[in-house]
This record gives C-alpha cells, sequence and structure tokens, in this order.
C-alpha cells in the first residue's frame, strides 16, 4: 500500500434509505432555512418527484421559490439564471433534485447567492477566487439517478460556455438525502448511463496510481452492487431492492474517488461529451472497456478484481494481456444487457479518433497507472468505436 496515497474525507453528511426524502422539510428546518431556492429539471417536476419534497417542505412552513430549467452538463448561465431568481425570491437555502446537472446547478447558485458573479470567478482551474463558504446558506442535495456521486463529492462540474469547456467548483453540500424510491420511475435508458458513470467513478479511481485502502474498500463494494444490481434492474425495473443496490453504488463511489481519482474512461469522456453532445455517463462509459484493457499491465491483479467482482472469471495465473482481455469482455457483456449508447450515434469515426489532440492537450492523464501517448488516445477511440456491442 503506498504510504503517501490519500483518502480525502467528506464533510457531505449523508441521508441514505427508503423514504429519505421525506424528512426533506425537516432536514432543511433544521439548517435554519426558512426560504428555500427548489432547483430541478423539467422531467424531474413532470414525472412526479418533485411534488414529494414540496409536499415536505410545505408540512413544515417553508417557503420555496422553483428553478426548474436546469440544463444538461449545466451551463454558466443557467447557474447564474438559477441563482438570480434566488437573490430575488430573498431565499436562504437551497435544495437540488433531480440527476448531477441539476445537483452541479444547485451547488453554483448556492456559491452565487451569497457571492458576486459571475460562477467564473470560482472555476478551480481558473484559481482566481475561493467563494466565502463560511457566509453561505445551506444547500440540500437529493439525486434521483445512480451515477453522479454528487453528493458525496464537494464540489460540481458546470459547462464554460464561452470556451465549450468543463469547469470544476467547489461546494459541499450540507446534506445529502438519498432515496432509492425516488429512482423507481427513471427510464431504463436514463438508469444505465447514471449506472456506468457510477461503475466509472469506482473502477477507475480503484486501479488509479494512487490507490488506497480506505477507497479500495468503498470502490469493491460500489463494484460489486453495480455488477449484481444494474442487470436486476434491467429484468425488473420496480425491483427497489436492485434500485437501492445501485443508489449505495453510486454513493460509495462518489466518496471512493475522493484521493484515488480517475483516470482514462473520465478524461476522455470530459472532452468528447463537449465535443459530441454525449451525456457524462455515455462520454466516460465510452471507453471503459478500452481504459481497462488498456491499464491491465500496469496494474494487472487491481484489473483482474474488477473483472471478478462484475462477474468475469479470470483463471489463476493468467498474463496480463489476458486479464486485460477479460475485463474489456466482461464490461462488454453488462454493456450490451443495458444496450449502452454507441460511438457512430454521436459521431463519425474520423471525427472521433481526430479528437485525440483536444484530448492530449489539457487531460495529460495523471492519475492513469499507465502513462498515455497521442497514438494510444488513438487507439483507444477507434477500438471504442469499432467494436460491435
Amino acid at each position: 500500500m503506498n504510504a503517501n496515497s490519500i483518502c480525502l474525507s467528506t464533510r457531505n453528511p449523508i441521508l441514505f434509505g427508503r423514504g429519505a426524502s421525506a424528512r426533506a422539510g425537516r432536514e432543511l428546518r433544521n439548517l435554519n432555512v426558512t426560504k428555500a431556492l427548489v432547483v430541478c429539471d423539467e422531467g424531474v417536476k413532470a414525472a412526479g418527484i418533485l411534488r414529494k419534497i414540496l409536499d415536505s417542505l410545505d408540512s413544515v412552513g417553508i417557503e420555496y421559490a422553483i428553478y426548474d430549467k436546469a440544463q444538461p452538463d449545466p451551463p454558466d448561465w443557467s447557474c447564474e439564471e438559477a441563482a438570480e431568481l434566488g437573490r430575488r425570491e430573498k431565499v436562504d437555502g437551497v435544495i437540488a433534485v433531480g440527476g448531477g446537472s441539476s445537483l452541479d446547478t444547485g451547488k453554483a447558485a448556492c456559491i452565487l447567492l451569497t457571492n458576486p458573479s459571475p460562477i467564473s470567478r470560482y472555476y478551480l482551474a481558473a484559481e482566481v477566487v475561493q467563494p466565502d463558504e463560511a457566509g453561505m446558506y445551506p444547500v440540500v442535495v437529493i439525486p434521483t439517478t445512480s451515477g453522479t456521486g454528487s453528493e458525496a463529492t464537494p464540489g460540481g462540474v458546470i459547462t464554460d460556455t464561452a470556451n465549450n469547456a468543463k469547469r470544476n467548483i467547489p461546494c459541499a453540500s450540507s446534506l445529502g438525502i438519498v432515496d432509492p424510491e425516488l429512482t423507481l420511475t427513471l427510464p431504463l435508458s436514463v438508469t444505465a448511463v447514471s449506472a456506468i458513470d457510477a461503475l466509472c467513478h469506482a473502477a477507475e479511481a480503484y486501479t488509479s496510481n494512487k490507490p488506497n485502502a480506505i477507497c479500495d474498500v468503498l470502490n469493491e463494494r460500489a463494484i460489486g452492487l453495480i455488477g449484481k444490481c444494474l442487470p436486476r434492474v434491467f429484468e425488473a425495473p420496480d425491483d427497489i431492492e436492485a434500485r437501492e443496490g445501485l443508489q449505495l453504488a453510486a454513493t460509495l463511489a462518489g466518496l471512493g474517488i475522493m484521493g484515488p481519482f480517475c483516470h482514462i474512461p473520465h478524461e476522455i469522456g470530459l472532452i468528447i461529451s463537449m465535443m459530441f453532445h454525449m451525456a457524462h455517463g455515455a462520454a466516460c462509459g465510452m471507453t471503459l472497456p478500452e481504459g481497462l484493457e488498456y491499464v491491465a499491465p500496469a496494474v494487472p491483479d487491481r484489473v483482474a478484481h474488477v473483472a471478478r467482482l462484475l462477474g468475469g472469471e479470470v483463471p489463476p495465473g493468467a498474463d496480463p494481456e489476458e486479464i486485460g482481455r477479460i475485463a474489456y469482455d466482461t464490461v462488454a457483456g453488462l454493456f450490451k444487457i443495458v444496450n449502452f449508447p454507441k460511438f457512430p450515434a454521436f459521431a463519425t469515426r474520423q471525427e472521433v479518433i481526430a479528437a485525440a489532440p483536444r484530448i492530449m492537450d489539457p487531460y495529460p492523464f495523471i492519475h492513469s497507472p499507465r502513462d498515455l501517448k497521442q497514438e494510444d488516445v488513438e487507439r483507444i477511440l477507434a477500438k471504442a468505436y469499432d467494436r460491435g456491442f
């Protein structure tokens, strides 16, 4: 075990369990919120999920203003728009409900309620300004998908529209409420990409060049739960135990990346999601089989364990090349079950391979256990594009 590796602690308290969302109002009241900015997207509102949260707020007398226009890959302008509504309505807290985009929009809006705009002032890569966290209002996040792990991470990801790039912002939630019952109406297509995003978190962190014993436990459990529960959800979408397993996996994986961090699939995914307008989970998962196969020579035992946790059979004495192939085939089998999106639906082969220079420029794969050159990225992209599943 690397004695220099660090498992970063989380400041995010998490309430987990079936029906937990009914406590939203009480928890906000305990945080001294009297009027909340409710952030969601139109889909969550149309599905009736938001009504449960609003009823909880009504039950304890908390007023609210609703921003229901959260966008995929939340653009900076949407975060500003949400914050402006909150300032105008004089809210003193935020509750964000939905997938990762809604939760990150809520976190960004929370920053801007008590810190000056624009949100670009607080991009971590810019290293310009840190928001005054001591003076910020409480923000409670309630995920309705099983993938982002935003309830467990101390920040969010915002789209910098001026530069067509994704940026990190610092904002830990005051509380995460994870209620598996909220995912029962989640479409299977969204279930697939969000769960594979969580699998990427766990598998990449487990095979990174900075693993540690604490995160290993979290990520092993997350990988095993996804391998077991995701096929069950596709057999019976109303299987609440399987839905609960996916929610737990997403939260554990969110905690498990805080130290080891992600590598090849996520670093490629951050760029191709912007270039080809792909959902985050789809973009990251697109090269997960190839990413595991590529790093197998560097960390064969860990890649073998990932494959076994997903149900793959790795014979004793298998060499790194065989281990990589088995891991590839195991993830490919899972992708077939969930009808995971394919590259040709988003771009041509030439466009995909031509993305390699842009991928290499801002992201040097510093957490990958095996170095990559541009030609390696091109081969990974080509293989991902050409696979038959």
